[in-house]
């Protein structure tokens, strides 16, 4: 490279001039500095644009990452819907396939575990794949799932139809928190996260009203032949639209991380899930499974504090050794717990078994609370990205805690104006929660560690979503007079969800980041 001569005029095959060393010039000799084009750089064996957020054009630049971010919003908002639509669909199901409601509940149960299986998983995937393959990859099996419910002739299809679908969706959310994190702006993120929110909350606020509606008009088959083409279209669309550079790094799968995970997850929500199916006291069949699957994850943590070392964990727990981000970790799950156990199990059945609402019309009580959810998303990541994170979340903590407690007043003579009004402020509070709570979770990891984060963020919150359905449904019936959960049991179940909000309100100050000079510092 020293030998090389200035490019004359009319020279077609005299070699460039070589680079100065300064990032983006190149020096001939005798010639000023002036910019020169890079390489595409490569990660992981793949090639990379080296377009970037610091080089293209911000304006170019800004509408990429936003129509990248809609597509992502689009796909999860189809995935998000397909969550709960079932959730009115048992008493349907029973009939139709004649079989009793332990084992139907398995298409909303089942979901769930094989979303927490999967999850560990996809902070390997992040790091292995780009954005494109795994968007494509992830709308493809969940379409996949859609066609096989569509066409199952019995339970046993329409279960496989369920994991498969969950297996999808899994892989979706941390694709879209991670992306907001890595190409959006940080002094936008919470209101952009904040956007997001309405696929979190809309999406599964509509799940019942429609599921309800499908099923009395059409079957429960037509779920899926509704989700189908909308699944398709969406895939359609980020065929083209989703490239985007994503720094990827040759990482390998560890197997027997894998099969630890899957073994320590699925045992421990297979045991509790069976815990609010069979309510009997300590059960081998619900223990079993249980201190199976606590054995196995002991084993994966130590294995991953092992393997990060040299950068091959499954799942890198480094994120939790950070305050900010295991504040907010606890902090988003316990508010994930109460979200699930009030809103989409208690409350539902209470609306049904004591108020004798029907299934549709119980979806649509649910229905203002989930759209608040949506409206207050945005505006809370953006006052979260003025003022921190406290000033958002103890208001909220506190709101959600008061919430549970007027919850413990409900029975036989409630107005269903007044279970639709508390459900509304109970979301309210959730909303200044949530996007705050992920946002600052992920905002403490440096960029390699997003995707593991939000993996971890995600599991947990399934894990505390299985544990609160078993053990609510659990304590509801065992409360009640007959087998079937009545006022008195939903009060005391609902009793211990508040305690559960009180513990959220107490540890809500714990989150103490604060801003300065447009930097984020964590209080020690």
């Amino acid at each position: 490279m020293h030998g090389l001569r200035p490019k004359r005029k009319g020279d077609r095959y005299a070699r460039p001039e070589r680079c100065s060393g300064r990032a983006g010039q190149r020096r001939g000799p005798g010639t000023p500095m002036r910019p020169c084009r890079k390489r595409p750089l490569r990660a992981g064996g793949a090639v990379v644009s080296s377009m970037s957020a610091a080089t293209a054009p911000p304006a170019r630049q800004e509408d990429r990452t936003g129509l990248l971010i809609g597509v992502l919003v689009v796909a999860a908002f189809v995935m998000f819907l397909n969550e709960t639509v079932f959730s009115v669909a048992l008493p349907t199901l029973t009939r139709d396939l004649r079989l009793t409601t332990a084992t139907v509940q398995w298409v909303i149960s089942g979901y769930l575990v094989a979303m927490a299986i999967v999850l560990p998983v996809t902070g390997y995937l992040l790091d292995r794949f780009s954005v494109r393959r795994i968007f494509i990859g992830s709308l493809t099996v969940f379409s996949a799932g859609a066609l096989i419910g569509a066409l199952a002739p019995g339970f046993g299809l329409l279960l496989t139809a369920r994991i498969v679908q969950a297996g999808g969706t899994a892989t979706m959310v941390p694709l879209l928190m991670t992306s907001v994190m890595r190409y959006v702006p940080a002094h936008r993120r919470g209101a952009t996260m904040g956007a997001t929110s309405i696929v979190v909350a809309v999406a599964p606020a509509l799940g019942p009203a429609l599921g309800g509606a499908v099923i009395d008009n059409l079957g429960w088959r037509w779920i899926f032949w509704i989700t189908l083409p909308l699944a398709l279209a969406a895939l359609a669309v980020g065929v083209v639209v989703v490239r985007a550079p994503s720094p990827l790094r040759v990482v390998s799968l560890d197997l027997p991380s894998l099969a630890l995970s899957v073994i320590g997850f699925g045992g421990i929500l297979y045991g509790l899930s069976a815990l609010g199916e069979r309510r009997t006291a300590m059960p081998f069949g619900v223990w079993g499974p249980v201190t199976a699957g606590a054995g196995a994850l002991l084993l994966f943590v130590v294995r991953q504090r092992s393997l990060q070392r040299a950068d091959r964990a499954l799942l890198d727990l480094r994120p939790l050794a950070l305050r900010r981000f295991s504040v907010a970790l606890v902090l988003a799950a316990l508010m994930f717990l109460t979200l699930i156990v009030a809103g989409s199990v208690l409350l539902p059945l209470y609306l049904q078994t004591v108020l004798g609402s029907t299934s549709f019309a119980a979806g649509m009580a649910l229905l203002p609370g989930g759209l608040m959810l949506g409206i207050l998303g945005r505006p809370a990541g953006a006052l979260y990205d003025r003022v921190g994170v406290r000033s958002v979340v103890v208001p909220g903590a506190i709101t959600i805690a008061t919430a549970l407690a007027l919850f413990t007043t409900f029975g036989n003579g409630t107005g269903l104006a007044a279970v639709i009004g508390v459900h509304v402020l109970f979301m309210t509070g959730v909303a200044f929660l949530m996007t705050p709570l992920i946002t600052e979770a992920l905002s403490a990891l440096p960029e390699h560690l997003h995707s593991h984060g939000s993996a971890i963020l995600n599991t947990l919150q399934q894990v505390a979503a299985g544990f609160g359905t078993a053990a609510s449904v659990t304590i509801a019936t065992l409360a009640s007079a007959g087998t079937a959960p009545d006022s008195t049991g939903l009060r005391v179940a609902f009793t211990c969800t508040a305690g559960v909000g009180l513990v959220l309100a107490g540890l809500a100050p714990l989150a103490r980041t604060h801003r300065t000079h447009g930097t984020e510092k964590t209080e020690t």
